[in-house]
């Protein structure tokens, strides 16, 4: 047989599978086997392109010559410009009224254990004047494909709305600072390079008061005074 095999070629197609793909009008191959292989073998995602300082710039010519095409490629090579304290996350959520309770705890644990930062549910009114249960659930747009699989397979819901947003984290670190009952470790955020919210752990501060039988907020208020005197004197 001599009839063509539309593009991409079925090598090239198959390579691209799990990337993102689209046609340009071009009655031809853009893309060889070698090409899909590289893009797909060494990029870790895809998208536009990124805000970026561009410290070179490399340009690549084919043979081929599409009529209002250019058979170009350029490559660009930079420092990324975007503050790392912001973060792309996904936004996921769903109102459930039919669903047994007890496989609510069931959800989350699944969900934490597929990548979800944040989960939580909040009571809702539905149809009917039933009450329902709001589920949402934040996580790196990554892990949408995971998590709605997880939400569909380990809930009653069918159907799922998500958005992406940007959130800002604050710089966190982990300090240890020693009381009369013992080491805590205390979380310490920052802004700009300022202090803005200091934390005890409190799983520490709970040992620590079950073992010397004091309250727990004792306990917690020991480590943040110890902090603030370690500061001072720093």
């Amino acid at each position: 047989m001599n009839d063509p095999v539309s593009v991409p070629a079925p090598a090239t197609a198959q390579l691209l599978e799990n990337a993102p793909i689209y046609s340009s009008g071009v009655q031809g191959e853009l893309v060889t086997p070698t090409g899909a292989l590289l893009v797909t073998e060494f990029a870790s995602s895809f998208g536009p392109l990124p805000d970026m300082c561009v410290k070179q710039i490399g340009y690549g010519a084919g043979d081929r010559n599409h009529k209002g095409t250019p058979n170009v490629l350029r490559l660009m090579i930079g420092d990324s410009t975007v503050d790392i304290s912001m973060q792309r996350v996904v936004v996921m959520e769903c109102e459930i009224d039919d669903m047994n309770p007890e496989l609510f705890g069931v959800l989350m644990d699944r969900l934490y254990d597929g990548g979800a930062l944040d989960v939580f549910y909040v009571p809702v009114q539905m149809k009917k004047n039933r009450p329902g249960t709001l589920v949402t659930v934040i996580a790196p747009p990554n892990r949408r494909e995971v998590l709605s699989d997880i939400v569909f397979r380990e809930s009653t819901t069918i159907g799922l709305r998500f958005t992406e947003m940007t959130r800002e984290c604050l710089d966190r670190s982990t300090t240890i600072v020693e009381t009369r009952v013992g080491a805590v470790r205390v979380k310490v955020a920052k802004r700009g390079g300022q202090i803005v919210n200091v934390a005890p752990e409190f799983e520490d501060c709970v040992r620590l008061a079950t073992n010397g039988g004091l309250p727990v907020k004792e306990v917690q208020a020991l480590a943040h005074k110890a902090y603030l005197e370690r500061a001072s004197s720093d």
